[in-house]
């Protein structure tokens, strides 16, 4: 579920990391298939009003978490820092978007090393292993 929720956040956007080309598939499956689930809702109900320039500054915003990301790499993922920028994202994300549990956080992270496209495009954005990091952090940080 989570994982197609967090494409659904990339629906409309343009940003040279990401390849936007399935997006509206993505976005469609979402849908279908979380639609009724408040997450889905808020979400809809926060970007109902978005205009092309505040998505890609959103966006923008965002993908730096992952770039920043990308500069820990060499850290603990269970270091004080890097323990603060994955709260960063979960706020992130619960202020933009829909509130992001630790559950759903947590079934994000799984997103992002569950290979293809989106594995691929949080690697561009920190660099090879941003994404494996990243899941490795988040589960510290759930405590899983």
């Amino acid at each position: 579920m989570v994982f197609v929720i967090f494409w659904q956040n990339f629906r409309k956007l343009n940003f040279s990391a990401f390849d936007t080309s399935k997006l509206d598939e993505y976005a469609k499956k979402a849908k279908e298939q979380w639609g009724d689930t408040p997450a889905y809702k808020e979400y809809a109900k926060k970007s109902k009003n978005w205009t092309k320039e505040y998505e890609s500054g959103l966006m923008a915003d965002f993908t730096k978490l992952f770039e920043e990301f990308g500069t820990m790499k060499g850290m603990d993922p269970a270091s004080e820092e890097v323990q603060a920028q994955v709260k960063k994202v979960q706020d992130f994300i619960t202020e933009h978007m829909y509130t992001c549990t630790d559950d759903i956080l947590y079934g994000l992270g799984t997103g992002y090393v569950g290979g293809g496209e989106l594995t691929q495009n949080i690697e561009k954005m920190g660099g090879e292993g941003t994404s494996e990091f990243i899941f490795q952090a988040i589960k510290i940080y759930c405590g899983k």
